[in-house]
Parts: structure tokens; C-alpha cells; sequence
């Protein structure tokens, strides 16, 4: 009877290691995601897509201020249309104000120093400069003709002193008619020209205080807050705990662009560009599809850290990025840094189909 027991004990434990040998080398297939978009063409090319505004170049304008300082206005918010030159952002600009006004009294200064150089002789120092030499000269005239009559009326050192100071009195009317020496006139122009210079340097830096809209288009978002503390490298975000653009603008009627990265493994199988046809993938919707217009390829592959901007991805994978642009649809919400999916494939010409097919 414990014979048998222990026989089938064993073989009830070579059953268990048998299951538990098949649990865990067959590989379970992951539930299917909720929405799988199809690819449209039987041997289309795969790529991750982002969407962005339609510009000329092809992607969002990111606005940076020039100067630092605390906000103290907001002009524009998200989603609102704004014209080349708008006003966005208003910075403190307390202090660079009064560095203006002190720049500008320095140039009138300057001016003023200036315009009275260039107005020498004064009238009224040029006529205490006539009166002194005649002065002086009719003092001269005076013991000349004494010592004429008497020589021994006059000492031979007061004829020399009277001679000395008409003789100076004639040099200093000279210098005095003559007006500002050139040089100090050169001098002052110098003087005045590099305290205007500095006004406008001054001034066009308080104008940047005002951060104004690079082109017409849309808010796509408003980072900079009242109160927030700005600087060229952008404004703190909270989220991800870096430094971002303090404004996002572009442009999303009629066209938006999306530019999709081909994996390098891929990258030799694409058509060429005369060839290429796209579609994109909108995802959550597995059925709607939309054509895609070529704008140009990169011909430069980048790491592909792109569309998650993490830095820790792998960097040794790189991709080829190719914009496209498309009609945004009015049936469906699509908007600026959307994921999305892109198939392309090229297309027949002159009856022969490009590569990818």
C-alpha cells in the first residue's frame, strides 16, 4: 500500500514539473492595444510622426527673450491669433529706463559742451579781451611819450613792463577771436557721438523688454507666467524641471506639417523623394487616414531622442527626419506636438513604381 502511495506521489511530481516546464518556457502574446492602426500599403515603411505648425522651415517657432527679468505683463495667451510684431511678454524694465534717461542727459550735456566750443569767442569775452589790449596799449602809449619828453621821468624797468603786457594782451585777444581749438572741437564730437551711441545701445535694450511675436501665426502655448523670472535660456517648467521656450508659436490654417523619422535599418529601403507617397495615422483612430504632400528629406540622420527629447535613449539608433505637410481635416482634433503614425511608399511614375512598393 506505501509502495503505491510513493508511486503515485512520483508521479503526480513528474506531472507538475512537466506543466510547470510548459508555463514557463511558452511565451504569453500581449493583449492587442485598443486601437491598432493597419498600414495601407501592402509593404509600406513605418515611422513616428510629430505634428507641427507649417512653417517655412518646417517646424514651431520657439521664442527666447534676449534680456532677464521678471514679467510683469502677458499681451497674448494660448491659442490666440498675433501678427508679426505684437506684443507677447513684458519684462520689468525699471532699471534700464533710468540707465536710459541718464544716457540721454549725457548726451544733451555733451551737446551743449559741443555747441558752445563751436560758438567761440564769445561776445562778451572778446570784448573784455579788446578792452584789456587797448588798456594795455594806452598805458604803453602813455610812458613811451613821457619818456620821450624826459626820459628820467619814466625807469627803464616800467617801459619794459608796459611793453611785456601789451604785447600779452595782443596774443590773448588773438587766442580769444581765434575761438576752440579743433582739437578740443574733435575731442567733444568724439565725446558726444559715444554718449549718443550709448543712449541708443541702452534704449534697444529696453525695447527688448518687450518680447514681441516673430511671425504671424498662432499661440500655440504661453509658458511665461506673471511673476515668473525669464531669461534668454527660456523659463522654468515645473513638469519636466527644465528650461523651455517662454512662448510657442505657428501656424495651423490651412496646413500643418508633420515630420516623421525613419529608422536607420529602414533608410535604404525608402523611394526616392520624386517617388515618395505617405499617409498618416492618427492614432485612436484606426481607419482614418490622411494623405500626405512631400516637402523634403534630411539628408542627415539624428539621434533619435526627437520626440521624447530624453537623453538617456538609446543615442546609437539614429533616424532620418522627412517633413510632409497636409490640409488640416475639420471632422478631427489634430494639433501641434500630436504623435502620430506614417507609412510611406513610393509611387508609380511613367508606369514604373519606385522603391517600397
Amino acid at each position: 500500500m506505501k509502495t503505491r502511495l510513493l508511486f503515485i506521489i512520483a508521479i503526480l511530481g513528474l506531472l507538475a514539473g512537466a506543466v510547470s516546464v510548459y508555463v514557463y518556457t511558452v511565451k504569453v502574446k500581449p493583449q492587442p492595444p485598443l486601437a491598432i492602426n493597419y498600414n495601407p500599403y501592402d509593404t509600406g515603411i513605418y515611422a513616428t510622426g510629430i505634428i507641427e505648425s507649417f512653417q517655412t522651415n518646417g517646424s514651431n517657432v520657439n521664442i527666447y527673450p534676449e534680456v532677464a527679468g521678471k514679467v510683469v505683463k502677458i499681451f497674448a495667451l494660448d491659442g490666440q491669433n498675433v501678427k508679426q510684431g505684437d506684443p507677447l511678454v513684458a519684462i520689468d524694465d525699471s532699471i534700464q529706463k533710468a540707465t536710459v534717461a541718464k544716457d540721454l542727459a549725457q548726451a544733451r550735456a555733451a551737446l551743449t559742451l559741443l555747441e558752445e566750443l563751436k560758438a567761440q569767442p564769445r561776445k562778451e569775452i572778446l570784448d573784455v579781451s579788446i578792452a584789456q589790449l587797448k588798456s594795455a596799449q594806452d598805458q604803453l602809449a602813455k610812458l613811451q611819450k613821457s619818456y620821450k619828453l624826459n626820459p628820467k621821468s619814466v625807469s627803464k624797468n616800467d617801459l619794459d613792463n608796459a611793453i611785456n603786457a601789451a604785447n600779452i594782451a595782443q596774443k590773448q585777444y588773438t587766442l580769444v577771436k581765434a575761438g576752440a581749438w579743433i582739437y578740443d572741437i574733435q575731442n567733444q564730437e568724439s565725446q558726444y557721438k559715444a554718449a549718443v551711441q550709448a543712449y541708443w545701445a541702452d534704449k534697444a535694450l529696453l525695447d527688448k523688454h518687450i518680447i514681441k511675436a516673430a511671425a504671424d501665426g498662432v499661440v500655440l502655448r504661453m509658458a511665461a507666467t506673471i511673476g515668473n523670472y525669464i531669461s534668454p535660456q527660456g523659463v522654468y517648467d515645473t513638469y519636466t524641471q527644465g528650461m523651455i521656450p517662454i512662448a510657442t508659436m505657428g501656424v495651423v490654417e490651412p496646413y500643418l506639417a508633420v515630420r516623421c523619422y525613419v529608422d536607420e535599418i529602414l533608410v535604404p529601403h525608402l523611394p526616392k523623394p520624386e517617388t515618395l507617397e505617405a499617409q498618416m495615422m492618427i492614432r485612436g483612430e484606426t481607419n482614418y487616414a490622411i494623405p500626405l504632400e512631400f516637402i523634403r528629406m534630411q539628408p542627415y540622420t539624428i539621434p533619435n531622442i526627437e520626440l521624447s527629447n530624453e537623453i538617456t535613449e538609446r543615442v546609437d539608433v539614429r533616424v532620418l527626419p522627412i517633413v510632409f505637410k497636409f490640409k488640416k481635416p475639420i471632422d478631427i482634433n489634430i494639433f501641434p506636438g500630436q504623435l502620430v503614425d506614417v507609412y510611406l511608399k513610393g509611387k508609380k511614375v511613367n508606369g514604373i513604381s519606385g522603391k517600397g512598393k
